[in-house]
């Protein structure tokens, strides 16, 4: 009998090991923990560039219709980037054992990409890991039928995830921001190319950790992204053509983070707010120059959105590496006709801070699932009035605002309506409408749906009350 070598031996079990594995993993018969941000021992190194610089796109058409219903959420964190919706259609107080109806599901990509919804279409950037191509589908909101993809090849490694960003919609245009920092921009209605950046390759930007996250801005007709590369901070890119407009500067080498950016009004100046590595800056809206930084909030994986509160204050949050900076406030103020920026309060973690997801500034207060995962109210001076408990945790799952009900849920798809009062935590439902793991996608609410996903899957809901 012939024996064969331990070196050949061993790499012959673990491959048959790893086949079993992922046959498993890809039947749904594996058990696991959710990965926790940080914990898949990954490399803190950014991607490199891959690839061509253009890279040459496939658009299909398939047998969905818009739906006739108007109502938008077109962008991430909705209308007014607050994810507060003001709905025309009243909403259920409670749900019966079944939890809201399901009107459609639809199977996606591994990801973490939320939705956008516009003119009856539901939009998002997902991957197809089998063809090695970033897709932005169009759906009907009716029933989750396609009417149209565009894929671009792209090779991704699972990385925490794929796809992870929401894009930005209007009448005529969508853009998104792919994993790899493709920025790409198509006609909304049919899903024509019109242009596309690479960010890295025409940038030097680097892809951050876990892939990008920043979900890209269109205003007046002008995409605003923050490449944070070598020598660009901020860029405003012409819709129609595709030509930039404007770029600001980075000679503080900032680079990207997860955190997306946020247009904001103070004293007579339209700008956009964004968190890079280095701190916070405000960018004027017309021709791209630094109006103000601060760089007492320096975070180089902070993830949530500036919050605006008022017409003079930003609630900042973040939960990685830094835990003395959970939570700050900073004061807008005009000196020698200049805006100047000020920290009202810094607390640490211990007090509150957001891992994930943004606060949700509403009706006086700030609203947000801390590093305790749990569900937490804060004054606008920082105090803690109340925390749900030990027995209400709620993960790193996404949260908003309606009607005065806060829809939150967490990682395994477990979603729970909350009343958005000072008071006191004050559950009203809760149902599984997910299977998880990793629920853990930006909301969109229209018209009574509401989307959610995990990490595979996206369900519709009727949350109406009718």
């Amino acid at each position: 009998m012939k024996i064969q070598q331990p070196e050949k031996v061993l790499p012959a079990i673990l491959s048959a090991v790893a086949a079993i594995v992922l046959v498993s993993w890809f039947a749904g018969g594996v058990d696991f923990e959710a990965r926790v941000p940080g914990g898949d021992g990954r490399p803190a190194a950014g991607v490199e560039a891959e690839g061509p610089v253009k890279i040459e796109g496939r658009l299909t058409t398939g047998e969905g219709k818009p739906s006739e219903i108007s109502d938008a959420w077109p962008r991430f964190r909705g209308e007014n980037f607050d994810a507060v919706k003001n709905s025309d259609v009243p909403l259920a107080r409670s749900w019966g054992e079944a939890g809201p109806p399901v009107l459609w599901s639809l199977e996606l990509g591994e990801g973490f990409a939320g939705p956008a919804v516009f003119g009856g279409c539901v939009y998002l950037l997902d991957y197809d890991r089998q063809g090695e191509a970033d897709v932005v589908r169009c759906l009907s909101l009716d029933d989750g039928k396609e009417i149209w993809r565009y894929a671009y090849p792209v090779k991704l490694k699972r990385w925490h995830g794929m796809s992870r960003t929401v894009p930005a919609v209007t009448d005529e245009y969508i853009v998104t921001i792919g994993p790899r920092c493709h920025v790409t921009c198509l006609d909304s209605k049919t899903g024509e190319f019109k242009w596309m950046y690479n960010l890295v390759s025409e940038f030097g930007t680097t892809v951050p950790q876990w892939y990008t996250a920043q979900c890209p801005l269109i205003e007046d007709g002008k995409a605003i992204i923050a490449p944070a590369g070598k020598e660009v901070l901020m860029m405003a890119v012409d819709c129609a053509t595709g030509d930039i407009v404007w770029q600001t500067p980075n000679p503080d080498g900032w680079v990207m983070t997860h955190s997306s950016i946020v247009p904001m009004e103070f004293g007579g100046k339209r700008f956009y707010v964004y968190c890079g590595s280095g701190g916070v800056v405000g960018v004027d809206a017309e021709n791209g120059e630094v109006l103000w930084k601060h760089t007492g909030w320096q975070m180089r994986t902070t993830v949530p959105l500036p919050v605006l509160i008022g017409g003079d204050r930003i609630f900042l949050s973040a939960g990685y590496g830094q835990f003395d900076l959970g939570c700050t406030m900073l004061k807008l103020s005009e000196a020698d006709g200049r805006i100047a920026v000020a920290a009202e309060f810094v607390h640490n973690t211990d007090v509150f801070g957001s891992m994930q997801q943004t606060p949700v500034y509403y009706d006086g207060h700030l609203y947000g699932v801390g590093m305790d995962k749990q569900l937490a109210c804060l004054d606008e001076a920082g105090k803690v009035l109340w925390r749900s408990s030990s027995a209400n945790k709620f993960g790193h799952g996404p949260y908003m605002v309606a009607d005065g009900l806060i829809y939150v849920m967490d990682d395994d798809g477990l979603l729970r309506l909350v009343q958005a009062a000072a008071g006191g935590y004050a559950e009203l439902a809760q149902a599984r409408v997910l299977n998880g793991p990793e629920s853990w996608a930006p909301m969109a609410m229209v018209a009574g749906r509401l989307l959610v996903r995990d990490i595979v899957r996206m369900v519709c809901l009727d949350v109406s009350g009718q």
